[in-house]
């Protein structure tokens, strides 16, 4: 059988991730599931029984391994149009995908319906605002598509961490915490090891790679379901 070769900012380890999950969570739904490296993560962690969403057939295919099942297909339609109708998670994840989809703000509003009243949402999002955007438009004169990181060529929105909380209070949710993954460079690099230092308050959004958010529902969104 010939072997495929993922994409390797989609298939590695997320810690990060790993840490926001709940050691008592119960059901997982891992929105983008890639391979299942995340949600069996989960699984050795929690003992939570862990479902996947993922577009890709092949990366499915490895990920059914390692979780419990896998819907295959687009996330937005299968949240949208009520596939997943008659599940209820206590935890919902989506790392790096929001920003891959055409209309985040209805998917992560439309995901909130199949989250317990306690349940919580994970998420992972990169940081526009980055010294790598500036540097590129404003020296450069040039958008930098790239085949991962912030300028990933396949990402469709764009996201600040000031349009971040907007995005989660407009799909009725609270955010409990945000941490941020910091890069000197975009691209990974042992220099960005470093970064963390400098991040003070001044520099410190434009050296954010990435945000890490955890939220639970609103009270009063609750009651409107």
């Amino acid at each position: 059988m010939k072997k495929i070769n993922f994409n390797p900012s989609y298939v590695g380890q997320r810690p990060d991730i790993e840490t926001l999950v709940n050691p008592n969570a119960k059901r997982v739904l891992d929105v983008g599931c890639s391979t299942g490296t995340l949600g069996a993560a989960i699984k050795a962690k929690t003992g939570a029984q862990v479902f996947g969403v993922e577009l890709s057939e092949d990366m499915a295919a490895e990920s059914r391994k390692h979780i419990d099942r896998v819907f295959v297909g687009d996330a937005a339609e299968i949240i949208l149009q009520g596939t997943l109708e008659g599940y209820q998670f206590d935890t919902i994840v989506f790392a790096d995908v929001l920003e891959h989809l055409v209309d985040p703000w209805a998917v992560l509003s439309a995901a909130t319906h199949y989250l317990e009243p306690e349940g919580t949402i994970i998420a992972s999002i990169p940081n526009i605002r980055h010294i790598d955007t500036l540097y590129h438009l404003v020296f450069k004169g040039h958008w930098p598509y790239r085949e991962r990181g912030i300028h990933d060529k396949t990402h469709l929105r764009f996201f600040t961490r000031h349009t971040i909380f907007q995005l989660f209070e407009r799909a009725g949710l609270t955010i409990d915490t945000i941490e941020t993954n910091y890069r000197i460079i975009e691209q990974p690099s042992s220099l960005n090891r470093f970064a963390k230092f400098f991040a003070i308050p001044i520099v410190r959004d434009f050296l954010a790679f990435q945000y890490l958010i955890r939220a639970h529902q609103t009270p009063s969104s609750r009651l409107t379901k």
